[in-house]
């Protein structure tokens, strides 16, 4: 007898190296944990709106929803299986029609600089290049003295940016470099001192909250702790209510099964910022709003200008 065929399946994404090479990653994984050939599962590309406008900040022309709308629209209208994305480019509130199917073992959360050893090593009024409210309020509180312009584009302009002289330093994400195996660029930054974006370093597979045999084909390659640490940040997100324009930093961290968060919020000049920290059990839904609560309830003004608070029920 012939056995049956394995099923096959649609991965979307976009087409940025790092977001190629992001599918290809959960390609392999899910190939792997079914033991089926990675051709089984097809990738499907799209150009973004996100990648195709390069000259402005992400949050002037439309937020994270340019990462997400061209795959949300296939995804919904039934052209791919699953979606494919960075967590931390994924709006915190999603069309209720799509689910995480499975969040992927977390890649090294850290910031990378390039440029300088260290962000105390930056000359005197340094011009730094990054497009990301958090950054560059976190740059502005420990160097005020620094000049931040806006640098856009996948890894490979931002570095070209750099060594045209466009700016003296950039920064990176570490597991971005580290999955386009640009492995030994710029300088790593402690992430207890320099706390990373919400959702950095981790894989979502989106996929649609109906299709129950996809998520039964994506729970395989589901990372518990991975994926209890994003939900948790995300849940933070949520309760403070921020966008593209609201400066962020969040470190989570899972001991003995049970998580502790560090959270900063900043205003975008850098000139304040408010920090609260956390320790609570994974299925603690609602310790991260606590701790958005007290976050809210202790900063200025010019910081929760920027933070809209929790959605009405």
């Amino acid at each position: 007898m012939i056995p049956p065929e394995p099923p096959r399946f649609r991965l979307g994404t976009r087409r940025s190296p790092l977001a190629m090479a992001q599918a290809e990653e959960a390609r392999t994984r899910l190939a792997t944990a079914h033991g089926i050939e990675a051709a089984h599962i097809e990738i499907v590309s799209v150009t973004a709106s996100g990648d195709r406008i390069q000259d402005r900040a992400l949050a002037e022309i439309g937020g994270k929803a340019l990462w997400t709308k061209e795959l949300d629209a296939w995804l919904l209208a039934g052209e791919i299986d699953f979606a494919v994305h960075s967590a931390k480019d994924v709006e915190t509130i999603r069309p209720p029609e799509i689910a995480i199917g499975a969040v992927l073992p977390r890649e090294d959360v850290r910031d990378v600089l390039v440029g300088a050893a260290s962000v105390t090593a930056l000359p005197q009024g340094a011009i730094v290049g990054t497009s990301a409210p958090r950054r560059a309020a976190q740059l502005l509180h420990a160097r005020p003295d620094c000049k931040v312009i806006t640098f856009r584009g996948n890894v490979a302009t931002r570095l070209a940016k750099l060594a045209a002289g466009e700016a003296d330093a950039t920064f990176l994400a570490l597991a971005g470099l580290n999955r386009l195996g640009e492995t030994g660029t710029g300088h790593p930054l402690d992430a207890e001192a320099w706390l990373p974006a919400p959702g950095q370093a981790a894989i979502l597979i989106e996929c649609r909250a109906d299709d129950a045999r996809t998520r039964d084909f994506l729970a395989r390659v589901d990372d518990a702790p991975s994926r209890e640490a994003v939900l948790a940040e995300r849940a933070l997100l949520a309760a403070l209510g921020g966008n593209c324009h609201s400066p962020i930093a969040v470190l989570t961290q899972r001991e003995d099964g049970v998580l502790t968060m560090r959270a900063v919020l900043y205003s975008p000049d850098g000139a304040e910022q408010v920090e609260a920290a956390a320790t609570f059990a994974p299925e603690d839904c609602e310790a991260p709003a606590r701790l958005a609560a007290d976050l809210l309830a202790r900063a200025p003004a010019a910081i929760t200008v920027h933070f809209s608070g929790p959605a009405p029920a």
